[in-house]
């Protein structure tokens, strides 16, 4: 079995215990206006232009046929509307500028990946973890690799905004030692408004969760002027108290590298603000722990 990836970052240390392989999977149903990984909305691969790199020697335009690409004055223009996802301005392409972004890849050449750091798993408690975009997004692909992981002896982490059917959840619980659940808005309008989506099943399947006795880690992407409120930090705590299988609360301060790939990849940015400061996400951390007894970290 085949998916479609655009990352694997070894040696990560804040997506679960230990040092860990994260495997990031291309596809995800919501659209938060802040998001860190852009490049994880859509399941297919595409094409990514960095102009900083473009020495426009107009090698591109020779094998576009749809003519996305242009070179006049030395000056290089994509139009991204026009492009199909050939992928053969990348392999013409002599600096780097234009790349391919995502890929297939089997579940045997993931693990074969994965485990090549298998002896830091067993020193650190680490493993792999599933990521992306929506790691459920491509749901018979994330379970193989699940089961592929654990038949090795892997320990595996699951990080999911929980959009995804009941039964996708059913069928991947069991090869899952720990979840990394989003929380993103506490609200449903708000989660609307923010994620372009309905929060409904979002909860209902944190619900289930705790049914099948699932370890979940809750995580908060906190947005200036977004979701950095009072109301929501409530909401957090106790969406943490209600569920006995919520361990843990871990706080994601915004940081603006997301637009940066928006950009490459040919969309407008939906939100802009700083990074947020290490000194702020302190004080959310703080204002969050008055309103629960579970543990609070920023990651």
């Amino acid at each position: 079995m085949k998916g479609c990836i655009f990352n694997i970052q070894r040696f990560s240390i804040h997506d679960g215990p230990g040092i860990r392989t994260n495997v990031f999977l291309k596809g995800c149903p919501l659209n938060c206006i802040w998001c860190h990984n852009p490049e994880g909305l859509s399941p297919a691969p595409q094409i990514k232009y960095s102009p900083e790199k473009c020495i426009g020697c107009g090698e591109c335009t020779k094998v576009c046929e749809p003519k996305g690409h242009k070179v006049e004055n030395g000056m290089h223009t994509l139009e991204f509307s026009r492009c199909i996802a050939c992928m053969k301005c990348t392999e013409n392409c002599p600096s780097g500028a234009v790349e391919r972004d995502g890929e297939e890849k089997s579940v045997e050449d993931i693990i074969a990946t994965v485990l090549r750091d298998s002896s830091f798993y067993e020193k650190s408690g680490g493993g792999m973890t599933l990521s992306g975009g929506e790691p459920l997004y491509q749901p018979e692909f994330a379970l193989e690799l699940l089961k592929a992981a654990k038949a090795k002896g892997i320990h595996t982490a699951l990080e999911s905004c929980g959009m995804t059917s009941a039964e996708n959840i059913k069928k991947v619980a069991p090869y899952v030692d720990l979840f990394l659940y989003d929380y993103k808005a506490t609200g449903e309008e708000e989660h609307k408004r923010l994620t372009g989506a309905s929060q409904r099943q979002i909860l209902e399947n944190l619900c289930l969760l705790e049914e099948l006795n699932a370890i979940v880690i809750l995580r908060c992407p906190i947005i200036p002027d977004v979701n950095d409120n009072d109301t929501h930090y409530r909401g957090i705590a106790e969406l943490a108290n209600k569920h006995k299988n919520i361990n843990e609360i871990n706080i994601m301060p915004y940081h603006s590298l997301g637009n940066s790939k928006r950009r490459k990849l040919g969309l407008d940015p939906l939100y802009e603000a700083e990074t947020m400061k290490v000194s702020r996400a302190k004080e959310i951390k703080e204002a969050i722990g008055k309103y629960t007894g579970k543990e609070v970290k920023v990651i």
